[in-house]
């Protein structure tokens, strides 16, 4: 992705590629009224992003914190309940990623073995408490990641949002009262103190390079007198103990079976209750723009519904519809005052946008969303969004909206990194009344643009009707 000086534009097209799922690339076109410079756009892996209700607002995530002593299977544990759990989106959240960069006197004492690492003055809790907190709210946070070898943080960091589930897990999980206030289950994992010591030195010596003579020092020196002194009191936090760990299948499977009666109680079936909770013969709002419907647009729109139509035909008048939403689209974005010389050496004033044109050397990203066919959920995979993008105008496009679930997602996504919401326009090809009102009960200020609205959507499929199929 290339970003120039001289137009401040991104957008993003529509790509189809073959999936079990449907996918929904969701495109934007964004024009900076100022015309900074845009910086090259970041690619964010996204684990995942909270669930919305009806209205907009989101699901707060359910965490989890699993605690224990040094090498009691916290993680094996977490890895288990994740496996046993099956839903979409879940996260486990290391407190080894919060350890604090040590001073060069520190990283003296750490080589020669003499660093409590077991203590908690050496974590970074105010920053874990920053982090779990957007996580919950499903925002984006960056969680920085520790080398063990030499003691700091790296340059880069890992991009997460707020899963369905987030498992916290560290010595210290249960330790800190503002952390252990936003779980919603506590865990504390009790295994033997010999077979904790025998998985220490298994992970210390082959994942961090140290010998067995600093490994046993430091147990001795720190590891054991902070379990005692800090960690094990922590149990008296905890909701739920899992004797021997792994081992312990019976209390991993009824944590599991709780999570999941908790999590089915307020969030699936997320797109079925969309349907219930608006009316849809309701008056549209003043933000939701429709184009006139001249016999030119009900030409195309034949065509594109015809199940014989061609394909090369379907692409041609699919794209030319798409112009003509695109561009009555672009008439919300705000222009400006612009004088140019014209061949006669006379001036004109008029206005101008910072576009390039509606498509050509515009600039691209994505956010993929696939709404997952056995729950209905839309389930955020990946997006590509420049650095400032919260200084842009946003087209934002699908090729339809039927219940709006997976729209509310993406504008979300907008506004978590902190696009204005009037400064959000939705352009789509096909829409229900019941996906556009959900938009505008959600977010008032985003404008929505379609061709066309379709009477009813299916209860069972929730496809639009009569539709175009299975488009975008």
């Amino acid at each position: 992705m290339k970003c120039t000086k001289k137009h401040s534009v991104f957008i993003l097209q529509p790509v189809s590629p073959a999936s079990p799922y449907r996918r929904l690339f969701y495109e934007a076109l964004l024009v900076s009224p100022t015309e900074p410079e845009i910086p090259n756009a970041s690619v964010l892996v996204l684990k995942s992003v909270s669930l919305h209700r009806w209205d907009g607002t989101k699901f707060d995530s359910y965490i989890v914190g699993v605690a224990g002593g040094s090498g009691s299977g916290k993680t094996s544990v977490s890895e288990r309940i994740i496996t046993n759990l099956n839903v979409p989106w879940v996260v486990v959240l290391s407190m080894d990623s919060y350890y604090k960069v040590l001073t060069p006197e520190q990283k003296i004492e750490a080589l020669n073995c003499n660093y409590n690492f077991d203590h908690p003055n050496a974590f970074d809790f105010d920053l874990l408490l920053e982090n779990l907190k957007d996580l919950k709210e499903g925002k984006r946070v960056e969680v920085p990641i520790y080398d063990f070898v030499t003691h700091s943080r790296l340059h880069q960091a890992n991009t997460l949002y707020g899963a369905n589930v987030i498992i916290f897990e560290g010595i210290f999980a249960l330790y800190d009262r503002r952390i252990t206030d936003l779980m919603d289950l506590k865990i504390f994992v009790d295994t033997d103190s010999d077979i904790r010591l025998v998985r220490r030195l298994k992970r210390d010596i082959e994942q961090r390079g140290r010998d067995i003579g600093g490994v046993l020092q430091q147990y001795l020196n720190f590891v054991k007198p902070a379990f005692d002194q800090y960690i094990q009191p922590t149990v008296k936090n905890a909701d739920v103990i899992i004797p021997r760990g792994l081992d312990n299948l019976v209390a991993i499977d009824l944590i599991t079976k709780h999570i999941q009666r908790q999590l089915n109680e307020c969030r699936y079936n997320f797109r079925w209750e969309l349907s219930k909770k608006i009316d849809s013969d309701e008056e549209l709002p003043k933000s939701i723009i429709v184009l006139d419907q001249t016999p030119q647009l009900k030409g195309i729109h034949t065509i594109m519904r015809d199940r014989d139509t061609q394909r090369d035909d379907f692409i041609f008048y699919s794209e030319r519809l798409a112009t003509l939403v695109i561009e009555r689209g672009l008439a919300e974005v705000t222009f400006k005052e612009h004088q140019v010389i014209t061949s006669l050496d006379l001036p004109y004033m008029g206005k101008r946008s910072g576009l390039r044109r509606v498509a050509k050397d515009a600039l691209i990203g994505k956010i993929l969303i696939q709404t997952d066919p056995t729950t209905g959920e839309p389930l955020l995979h990946f997006a590509k969004l420049p650095n400032n993008i919260h200084d842009c105008y946003v087209l934002l496009m699908d090729a339809q909206i039927a219940t709006g679930a997976a729209a509310l997602m993406a504008i979300r996504i907008l506004l978590d990194h902190n696009v204005p919401e009037d400064r959000i326009i939705f352009l789509t090809l096909l829409a229900t009344r019941l996906g556009l009102h959900v938009i505008s009960n959600a977010f008032p200020s985003v404008k929505v643009c379609t061709s066309m609205i379709d009477p009813k959507i299916n209860e069972e499929t929730l496809f639009i009707e009569p539709g175009v199929g299975n488009f975008g």
